[in-house]
């Protein structure tokens, strides 16, 4: 069995969920139970995402989930951008244990943080509101890794020539280190946007009010505890809907996303 043939078949298995999801979103309530299973709506209904965005503030989730994880995107850029490039170029006391320290907290499960995290926000009033959502998700240390990995890799004659043209720290991180590294920023900032477009349990735990849910936690209360109850034409219509703008983005910049991954991960 050729390398190909291996691929897609795991590419079909890997995509048979979300054809059912999307399959599911386009039946009525008697094919979605029928037996056995139907994997093809015959005849296409519309009527599930009517009822969704009629009974469901879709618009609103969908407003919430694009706000908070475009400007933790633009955070983490920024931050993890400026952290890395210092790790990378710039020489302090005891460097290698602080980016050592930024390493291990990669290995701490995100659980561990929620109740210290929580009360954090409390303290701070920023329980239910916009600030909760996103400040705790303004940095990571995977970002400062990856763009570390980078700058390694950049020439330092370029810097150096910079240097004598008389440009300080911050234009030559601006207007040469940012521009090389557009690459290693894009898979960042897929990876930070679909990460925060994704996270339920903490939009769960800091939101209370509707109006603050994202899409996440907006879908998990159309599922019912019991199977008959659960419309799930409706919750499958819901998530086909939040899929589509992550698989835009990705789409978008995939060629940059994979030149980033491969080349940030190598470079020394």
């Amino acid at each position: 069995m050729s390398r190909k043939l291996i691929l897609l078949i795991g590419a079909l298995f890997m995509a048979f969920p979300f054809w059912v999801m999307i399959a599911t979103s386009l039946m009525s309530h008697k094919q979605i139970f029928q037996i056995p299973p139907a994997f093809y709506p015959h005849p296409l209904t519309w009527q599930n995402y009517l009822n969704v965005f009629q009974n469901v503030p879709m618009i609103r989730y969908g407003f919430n989930s694009f706000f908070v994880a475009a400007l933790t995107t633009a955070g983490q850029l920024m931050f993890c951008a400026m952290a890395a490039y210092g790790f990378s170029r710039f020489q302090f006391p005891y460097k290698n244990q602080w980016f050592l320290v930024f390493l291990v907290t990669m290995m701490i499960p995100p659980q561990v943080n929620i109740v210290p995290l929580f009360f954090e926000m409390k303290t701070l009033h920023w329980v239910d509101s916009y600030a909760g959502l996103i400040v705790p998700g303004l940095f990571g240390a995977y970002g400062v890794f990856l763009l570390r990995q980078w700058f390694n890799g950049l020439p330092l004659e370029l810097e150096e020539a910079a240097r004598i043209d008389g440009c300080s720290h911050w234009q030559i991180f601006w207007h040469i280190a940012i521009p090389l590294a557009r690459p290693a920023l894009v898979a960042l900032g897929i990876f930070a946007f679909i990460g925060s477009w994704n996270s339920f349990m903490w939009p769960l735990i800091i939101t209370q009010s509707d109006t603050l849910r994202t899409f996440p936690v907006g879908i998990a209360a159309l599922k019912s505890s019991y199977r008959d109850i659960t419309d799930w034409g409706a919750l499958m219509a819901a998530s086909t809907v939040s899929i589509i703008p992550i698989v835009l983005l990705f789409l978008a910049g995939q060629k940059q996303f994979i030149q980033g991954i491969l080349q940030g991960g190598v470079k020394e």
